[in-house]
């Protein structure tokens, strides 16, 4: 498998990503003629250089804004440069990718300043360096022809940043609501290294974040930004073969938490509240405790944004006072359903997929029991009527 992997141990800025995108072999000549599918050629100029930063050479990119004031749109809203895309002849999945890009940096504004994506007065975001950044980001990506795209854990920087807004700490607030649930690294050092349309880049467009992936290299390329910072002011990437497809991951929190003193019947209650509040998994282990008393183990999956809220649903519904909270990442297979048609009737079967085809299938027990007692027949003879309907 074909892998774009972000190295992005300096943060990440729309200019540098562009850059390492044109120094991995994208033709700044393709993308200066890609861009003029937007018909903005007037308003802007892109330069291409060789620059360094602490002895690493690279690529630098820049867009000159033109400061005629007949082409100068410094605040374009969503809708208008959602109509620029969508008229533009770009390719459907350059604009598909783009707007994608553009909408959540607008949903990441309108959550900060609490308004509608919509009603959004994009400054910064609206320029034409930014437009020129994400669409170019979407052209760039789109032409390297990769299956998958990884990044490391994102350093975002310390301090404080000058925005159109004023003085903002960094990371601004808009990047933290674009990376939220995403690794991030902070304070290498005082400066903004992960700009707000960078991180709606990589939020958009990457489909692992890994921090230790096992890939072989076949390029790397570095995007040079243009402030020098203790650390080289650089995002690497890289075009790697993996061999073996990784399987999906999330991250997961795990609740623990031990009881004494409840009945069976109370901590079924408990474990059939916990599942309709929507915990991903909830079972019981029986333990031995100090002084030999015999007492059950509850152990509480579920995602990280709702672990406080399930750590409060805990002391409500069971009698412990204390819950242990340990981050873990989860590997799934996914699933899909399927309606299956049985002598019976209809049935839902449940499909496991790997490596994109299915690894097994079972129908839905619950449907399998209605069925049963609708038949009046035993759950295992169903069972033996939906393997033959499988089959056949």
């Amino acid at each position: 498998m074909r892998v774009l992997y972000y190295d992005c141990f300096s943060g990440i800025s729309g200019d540098m990503n562009l850059a390492a995108m044109i120094g991995l072999g994208v033709e700044p000549d393709f993308v200066r003629s890609e861009l003029s599918h937007l018909k903005l050629d007037r308003e802007f100029t892109l330069t291409v250089r060789t620059a360094a930063r602490k002895g690493i050479s690279g690529t630098q990119v820049e867009v000159v804004c033109e400061k005629n004031p007949a082409h100068d749109h410094p605040h374009r809203s969503l809708s208008h440069i959602r109509d620029l895309i969508s008229e533009s002849t770009l390719s459907p999945a350059v604009k598909k990718t783009s707007l994608a890009i553009f909408e959540r940096l607008a949903r990441a504004e309108g959550a900060v300043h609490n308004m509608p994506p919509e009603e959004v007065h994009f400054h910064e975001v609206g320029a034409v360096d930014a437009i020129v950044d994400i669409v170019g980001a979407a052209i760039a990506c789109h032409a390297l022809g990769v299956e998958a795209v990884w990044c490391s854990p994102i350093e975002l920087g310390g301090g404080f940043v000058k925005c159109a807004h004023g003085i903002l700490p960094v990371p601004a607030p808009a990047t933290v609501e674009l990376l939220s649930g995403i690794p991030t690294t902070r304070g290498a050092v005082p400066f903004e290294t992960t700009t707000p349309t960078g991180a709606a880049i990589l939020a958009t467009l990457v489909d692992q974040f890994i921090a230790t992936p096992a890939f072989k290299v076949t390029r790397t390329a570095y995007g040079v930004g243009h402030r020098d910072h203790d650390i080289p002011n650089v995002l690497r990437v890289q075009l790697v073969e993996v061999t073996e497809k990784p399987l999906p991951i999330k991250e997961a929190c795990l609740l623990q938490c031990n009881i004494d003193d409840m009945t069976g019947e109370l901590l079924g209650v408990a474990l059939e509240r916990l599942m309709a509040e929507g915990a991903m998994d909830v079972h019981f282990t029986p333990i031995v405790m100090k002084k030999g008393r015999p007492a059950t183990n509850l152990s509480l999956l579920c995602s990280p944004h709702d672990a406080a809220r399930f750590q409060r649903l805990l002391f409500i519904h069971t009698t412990t006072n204390g819950v242990k909270t340990i981050p873990i990442e989860k590997c799934a297979l996914t699933t899909s359903f399927e309606q299956l048609q049985t002598p019976m009737g209809p049935i839902t079967m449940k499909h496991s997929w790997l490596d994109g085809a299915i690894l097994r299938s079972k129908p839905e027990l619950d449907e399998v029991r209605a069925m049963a007692d609708r038949e009046g027949l035993p759950v295992r003879k169903v069972l033996d009527v939906i393997e033959r309907s499988r089959s056949s």
